[in-house]
Order: C-alpha cells, then sequence, then structure tokens
C-alpha cells in the first residue's frame, strides 16, 4: 500500500469512527460541524482552535470559533482526537493515532514527533524496577532549542524548512 493509499484508508476509517459517534451521540450534524471535521482529519500538524478556526475560514468564511471548539472537544470525547499542552498555555490537537513522543523547541515552538523501541523499553524497565508499576499510557515531551535558537553557526530551525 503506497503512502496516499495508506492515508486515503486512514481518512475513511477515522470518517466512519466519527459518523459511528455522531450516530451513537445523536448529534446533529450540520454543515459547519461535518467542515471542520474533515479539515481536522486531514491536518498533519497540531493545530490550536484558532489554528482551525483561520484554516477553514480560507475556504467557510462562516464558522465560529465556539463551533470550532465545542467539534474539536467531540473530537476528543470520541477518540478521534487527543489534547496536547506543550508548555505555552496554548492547547493543541493532533489526529488521534499510533503513540509517539514530542520535541519541542522553546524559542520558535517547533514540535517534532519520533518513535523510539529503545526509549519505550527503558520506560517499561524503569517501571518494573520500580515496584513493578505497570504502564498504561505516558507523554514524552523533550523541551530545548533547535539548532537556529541555540546560535549553532550555519544551524537552522526545520520549522523554517515546512513552509
Amino acid at each position: 500500500m503506497t503512502g496516499a493509499e495508506h492515508g486515503g484508508h486512514r481518512l475513511r476509517e477515522l470518517r466512519a469512527k466519527w459518523a459511528e459517534f455522531s450516530r451513537k451521540s445523536k448529534l446533529n450534524t450540520t454543515q459547519q460541524r461535518q467542515v471542520i471535521v474533515e479539515v481536522f482529519l486531514r491536518s498533519q500538524e497540531h493545530v490550536s482552535a484558532e489554528d482551525l478556526l483561520a484554516n477553514i475560514r480560507k475556504r467557510h468564511g462562516k464558522v465560529g470559533y465556539a463551533t470550532v471548539y465545542r467539534t474539536l472537544r467531540l473530537l476528543v470525547d470520541g477518540g478521534l482526537a487527543t489534547a496536547r499542552q506543550f508548555g505555552d498555555g496554548q492547547t493543541r490537537y493532533e489526529v488521534a493515532g499510533a503513540h509517539h513522543d514530542h520535541l519541542i523547541c522553546e524559542a520558535c515552538g517547533l514540535i517534532l514527533e519520533f518513535e523510539d523501541t529503545e526509549i519505550e523499553r527503558l520506560q517499561e524497565a524503569v517501571a518494573r524496577k520500580l515496584g513493578g508499576f505497570r504502564v498504561l499510557r505516558h507523554k514524552h515531551e523533550l523541551y530545548g532549542l533547535c539548532p537556529k535558537a541555540q546560535g549553532v553557526a550555519g544551524g537552522s530551525c526545520p520549522n523554517e524548512s515546512r513552509s
């Protein structure tokens, strides 16, 4: 399966999960809510309610902040979104999926996702060592500075190459 096919399959799964959650929760299906859900499910980054609203208003001008915020809360309740706090006082949301950790630049706000089986193994080992603790879930966030923010000669910010 190619990346595009996998992405399309994942999007169909997420849409079906939303439809099922909406039906079970007896939610009204509105055009605004559907636009918000669709734009969010297609997002590839951590977005705030403000970011999502700005993106939606480029195409659908009559969507309000409260509607976006309420829909994000519904997406979290339905297991389709995860709310994250990265120490700057702003809640960001990401499409729920496979576990990953985060590396955050405190200067520019860059958020990099990563997975590392060795880190996961070490966390489990530490939990067992400290009295047989069983980890059910965790958030691993590393805060630091990108090369540019550190003042590294010739150092660039990975955030700038994403624009």
